[in-house]
């Protein structure tokens, strides 16, 4: 087991202050802290989110992430995102992702 990494500036609710602080390394953290065991669906989530937030400057909302899902594992993934991030979308896939906590969205 490696060491715990270095946390760059995170806000009073765990998100990262600042995405470009980011890595593969702090993911593994973050999913640690959440019991989450980190699966290639999962990274292939976050990486969607990566590229999202890498094109727009903004984390993807669920609804995108749900459609990515969808034409990667057909319908049946609808409630895929969900399975994956069982505490809710804001409140774990974005933090594990390392995105700013969205503001204007509900922690569900």
């Amino acid at each position: 087991m490696g060491a715990v990494p270095q946390l760059p500036g995170i806000d009073d609710e765990g998100y990262l202050i600042d995405p470009q602080n980011w890595s593969e390394e702090l993911a593994r953290e973050f999913a640690r802290q959440e019991n989450i065991n980190l699966t290639e669906d999962h990274w292939d989530v976050i990486r969607f989110m990566r590229e999202y937030y890498a094109d727009k400057q903004v984390a993807p909302d669920a609804r995108y992430v749900i459609r990515h899902l969808a034409e990667r594992l057909g319908s049946a993934s609808r409630n895929r995102l969900f399975e994956l991030f069982p505490y809710g979308y804001v409140k774990q896939a974005c933090r594990i992702a390392g995105m700013k906590r969205p503001r204007a969205w509900s922690t569900g």
